[in-house]
């Protein structure tokens, strides 16, 4: 099982790259979201969803990031840059993100 995650926003993201490897992400990807020129950037392609921090990003690259993933129907979850939040959020709708072996 193979499950990519790309976290826009927070400039730091403390111990939340390690907390999602422990929920299963083989990889995570960060973008800060904070500079404007992160708005042009594409969704890398190997990424099965994205992960918003909310309170650590800028409101364009918000609604452009969710643009593109809406078109290349990839699950996008907000959250605030707290673990309890995030897992809350990943525990909720677990099915629409992961990857599961056939």
């Amino acid at each position: 099982m193979s499950n990519s995650v790309l976290v826009v926003g927070g400039d730091r993201l403390g111990e939340i790259p390690e907390k999602l490897a422990t929920a299963g992400f083989s990889e995570v990807l960060h973008i800060s979201g904070r500079r404007e020129s992160m708005v042009k950037r594409d969704i890398p392609k190997n990424i099965d969803m994205i992960l918003v921090l909310t309170d650590f990003v800028n409101h364009n690259i918000s609604t452009v990031i969710k643009k593109k993933a809406k078109k290349q129907s990839i699950p996008i979850f907000f959250a605030k840059r707290s673990w309890n939040h995030i897992n809350e959020i990943l525990l909720k709708d677990k099915n629409r993100y992961m990857k599961t072996s056939v």
